[in-house]
């Protein structure tokens, strides 16, 4: 595992997923988190906290990690192609089923989850093609 690029990559689709939230969840559509029941949501009247960067750096990490252990099992023409798969797959198998499990169980309006099934599906597909631009064998 190349530690360098694998590094960079993490780096990379962190600052992305980070100016994507911004654009989008913190920016044009931040409307969805005034649909009620708008009470469930911290203030943000403030960046988030560092918490959240090392938070969203692991987590990055760890996807990155995946990606560079499963990369010549994953089905594509080429690497660029492989890495959309692999976001679309991150999506398939992560986000879904937490969608339905924030439905099913926790009380959030039903417009942030359709939002949030949208993003992941544009993002995760994108980090993907990100991770592989930058992570080759």
């Amino acid at each position: 595992m190349n530690i360098t690029r694998l590094l960079f990559a993490t780096v990379a689709i962190s600052v992305f997923s980070i100016i994507a939230g911004m654009l989008t969840c913190g920016g044009a559509f931040n409307w969805v988190y005034s649909v009620e029941p708008s009470n469930i949501w911290k203030p943000m009247d403030a960046p988030p906290s560092a918490f959240y960067f090392v938070g969203l750096f692991i987590v990055n990490t760890i996807f990155v990690m995946i990606y560079a252990v499963v990369n010549n099992a994953i089905p594509g023409k080429n690497k660029l192609i492989k890495g959309l798969v692999y976001g679309l797959g991150v999506w398939g198998l992560g986000m879904l089923p937490g969608m339905l499990s924030t439905y099913s169980f926790m009380t959030v309006a039903e417009v942030v989850i359709i939002y949030w099934l949208i993003w992941g599906l544009i993002v995760k597909p994108l980090e993907g093609l990100i991770v592989a631009a930058i992570y080759k064998n």
